[in-house]
């Protein structure tokens, strides 16, 4: 079966419901036979959200695994009725460390790392 994805996006502006959206259009399609997964992301150069603070950025939810993401992720869990990993959540701060740790390991061959190719090519691998 072919992966096909639905991309939730309102901008930056919080609290629109775009987290509420996603989860209840990814419950419709369950309820037609669909499997589905929820991954979010979050444009912050934090690595999670652990250590933002609850009044910029609301509550952390904290995922079986450990990893402390945003609460959308717990809704998402809640709807679907999946466990979601760390893996399910995306930041820039996560994808410029993984970019960087594999720079500083040789991966890039000497080559001058920039966003483009090597963030881009990184979000699209994750």
């Amino acid at each position: 079966m072919v992966k096909k994805y639905v991309l939730v996006s309102g901008g930056v502006i919080s609290g629109i419901g775009k987290g509420i959206i996603a989860s209840s259009t990814g419950l419709l399609l369950k309820t037609m036979g669909l499997k589905v997964t929820s991954i979010k992301i979050d444009p912050y150069l934090n690595i999670d959200a652990g250590t933002l603070s609850p009044l910029d950025h609301g509550e952390v939810f904290v995922l079986n695994d450990g990893g402390e993401v945003d609460l959308d992720l717990g809704n998402y869990e809640r709807y679907l009725d999946v466990t979601l990993t760390r893996a399910n959540n995306i930041t820039t701060g996560k994808i410029y460390r993984d970019v960087i740790e594999r720079e500083r390991k040789g991966d890039y061959l000497g080559k001058t790392v920039q966003v483009v190719p090597h963030i881009t090519d990184a979000i699209q691998d994750w």
